[in-house]
């Protein structure tokens, strides 16, 4: 039998049992499209916690020396040349900053807390989240600007408001303790407290001077996408020899194993829920071959192989799929788009700064590879789970058959 012919048998016998395959094709739809609206939520999650990582004055990349992670300090510091700037594609890089960033405590007329003082230029933290916090009260103009600027959370410890002066101590390349009197410029209003208790902000040259040393203690270099990290970081090794060149995966591991946890996840709860599909899928097609014994057995009567039945069957349940999958598709980024402009996580914005996502608006992300890994699996799947049941029966027939004629060999 023709090929042909059984696509034709095969498309008008779906049409047949409207209402069983109609419900089969709603359930795969719904399925899909569950998965698809899922991914999206979940790929939105990681993106956040890239941008996270990155905006905590990580960058892409970050020069550090040696042992400063394990001991934060002036001490830790290096000279930086004047007018210096990676020697990268300017295609590839977003920006760069310079910083001197020690440990301090600062003292108001009531409190003293444990800070981080960060020396910046203000016109270079375009790759900071720095650049994008709502400020009461002004900002830094310029790496000369010895107003500080603090976090919201930290004016409420401190039990000090917008203009007050703060005393802030920290010690100096030699070991001496250094202190400074500073003014408050600006309150700072971040993604979640934690950086607002953090980070306290000054002009760069103003930490510098305090320090009485013309040092910086990082590098962060912000790139325009992923994939150009291992460039980066081979010419910037060659560039600062005896320094360490880090990624944001390594200054901020816990993120970065969430973002493959989400990888992971998302191909699990498919998994789950596809796996749950199939055993469905066979279920139905169980019956819908048990209901149709005369039919199948008439094809037979009139000479089509068993090899054919079984491969018109299957066809049947592969159109079934096919139509289940593409809506289901199609129903998922219908469900997307009223949410592509974000979702208000507000409420739960302590919950989700425990997973790295610091932003009260996760804005989900729809990728054309989870489409495809959707749409290619959910097919090859379904029409597995067909060939696994049809071919199994079509087996089992043939021994059965086998086993009769030697039994009745054996009587006679």
């Amino acid at each position: 039998m023709s090929l042909k012919l059984l696509l034709q048998l095969s498309w008008r016998n779906v049409f047949r049992q409207r209402r069983r395959n109609g419900i089969l094709v709603s359930a795969i739809c719904l399925a899909v499209a569950g998965v698809v609206l899922l991914n999206t939520i979940m790929r939105g999650m990681q993106v956040e916690m890239i941008n996270g990582a990155i905006e905590n004055l990580t960058g892409h990349v970050k020069v550090l020396k040696p042992g400063y992670i394990d001991d934060p300090g002036v001490s830790k510091s290096f000279v930086l040349d004047p007018g210096w700037a990676p020697e990268l594609p300017p295609e590839i890089v977003e920006g760069w900053a310079s910083r001197i960033r020690v440990p301090a405590v600062v003292q108001s007329e009531r409190e003293t807390r444990g800070i981080q003082l960060v020396g910046v230029d203000p016109a270079r933290e375009g790759i900071s989240f720095f650049s994008n916090v709502a400020i009461e009260g002004e900002t830094l103009s310029d790496a000369d600007d010895r107003r500080i600027l603090i976090g919201k959370a930290l004016a409420e410890q401190l039990e000090t408001r917008l203009g007050k002066r703060l005393v802030i101590m920290t010690q100096g390349s030699d070991g001496k303790n250094r202190e400074a009197g500073y003014r408050i410029a600006g309150l700072y209003d971040a993604d979640g407290t934690g950086l607002e208790k953090i980070y306290v902000f000054t002009g760069a040259q103003s930490v510098q001077n305090m320090l009485e040393s013309n040092v910086v203690t990082e590098v962060s270099i912000r790139l325009t996408a992923q994939e150009h990290q291992p460039t980066a970081l081979e010419r910037l090794m060659a560039n600062f020899t005896g320094l360490d060149v880090l990624t944001w995966q390594e200054l901020n591991p816990q993120a970065a194993a969430f973002y493959v946890l989400g990888d992971t996840a998302i191909f699990l709860w498919f998994l789950i829920i596809m796996g749950a599909l199939v055993f469905g899928l066979i279920n139905t097609l169980i019956t819908a071959v048990l209901e149709r014994t005369r039919e199948l057995g008439m094809l037979r009567a009139v000479g089509m192989r068993p090899r054919a039945v079984v491969t018109q069957v299957v066809f049947e349940s592969s159109f079934i799929m096919i139509v289940g999958v593409l809506v289901g598709v199609l129903l998922g980024i219908a469900l997307y788009l009223p949410f592509a402009d974000g979702i208000d996580l507000s409420a739960f914005a302590a919950g989700m700064e425990g997973f790295g996502v610091g932003s009260a608006l996760l804005v989900p992300v729809l990728e054309s590879r989870d489409i495809g890994m959707v749409v290619g699996m959910s097919l090859v799947l379904g029409i597995l789970a067909s060939f696994i049941r049809h071919g199994g029966q079509f087996v089992l027939s043939r021994l059965k058959r086998s086993v009769g004629k030697r039994h009745l060999q054996i009587v006679r």
